[in-house]
């Protein structure tokens, strides 16, 4: 690994680039695995199911892999600006690859304009990402944000459960409780330390200003997803008097489903 770190240093936007390609082949691999008929008769659900799949391969590696460089190096909690090691600056040029790969799916499959929240979330990730891994600085802060795929895990299977008609199962009963738990301490908790950090050490932070804003932007956008996951799991009567309804919006990958 430290003789690789160098050479996508040296080839970043190529090395971006073949990850994307990576993770492009997973979403080809994973076309050959059994999809639920409900799913196959239907071709939005279908692309959603794909995509998801490709989204749950990279939360299961990244929340496994970031927790792993917090554990093996605990500078990374509190030295968000400088610290970084060959570990965790291959973690989020993978990440990074990926969601070039995702944004690319959702435009050239033509959801660009009912995914837009998606698109603009993954701009603002790969704009802060692409700044550290030029710069390595506040590589450790990307780790820290990928806290969230722990989250995220529970929140493709949620997608998953309810594109398939399961969300009446056990397993759909017991995740949506666990994926209030880790939404709050690994999504909310993570955005939000991150930004009391850089609130904190506003005065002498690298573009600070601009770190800032991406995350209070995306901190309203979680909370207002949250309000969402909350309505949907747990108050359906209140969200269908809002005129939502939990599996009309097909066209979304959020949590707004």
């Amino acid at each position: 690994m430290d003789t690789l770190v160098p050479v996508l240093k040296d080839h970043l936007v190529l090395s971006v680039l073949g990850f994307a390609l990576v993770f492009r082949g997973v979403h080809h691999l994973l076309r050959g695995l059994p999809i639920p008929k409900v799913v196959v008769q239907d071709d939005l659900r279908c692309w959603k199911w794909r995509n998801l799949s490709v989204s749950m391969v990279h939360s299961l590696l990244t929340a496994v892999w970031s927790l792993s460089c917090a554990v093996a190096s605990p500078e990374t909690l509190t030295n968000v600006h400088l610290f970084n090691t060959p570990k965790s600056y291959l973690l989020v040029c993978l990440s990074t690859g990926y969601f070039v790969q995702d944004a690319s799916d959702i435009i050239l499959t033509g959801h660009a304009r009912v995914s837009w929240e998606f698109l603009l979330h993954h701009a603002m990730v790969i704009s802060c990402f692409s700044y550290a891994l030029s710069t390595e600085v506040y590589i450790s802060g990307a780790v820290i944000a990928l806290f969230v795929e722990v989250n995220s895990v529970t929140l493709h299977l949620r997608l998953m459960l309810k594109l398939a008609n399961a969300n009446s199962t056990s397993l759909y009963h017991i995740n949506k409780y666990i994926n209030v738990i880790t939404y709050v301490v690994f999504r909310l908790g993570a955005q939000f330390y991150l930004t009391w950090y850089l609130f904190c050490n506003y005065k002498w932070l690298d573009s600070v200003t601009f770190f800032f804003f991406c995350l209070i932007l995306i901190n309203i956008m979680m909370l207002i997803y949250f309000r969402r996951l909350l309505l949907s799991d747990f108050f359906p009567r209140e969200r269908k008097s809002l005129g939502h309804n939990g599996t009309s919006n097909n066209s979304r990958k959020f949590v707004t489903d």
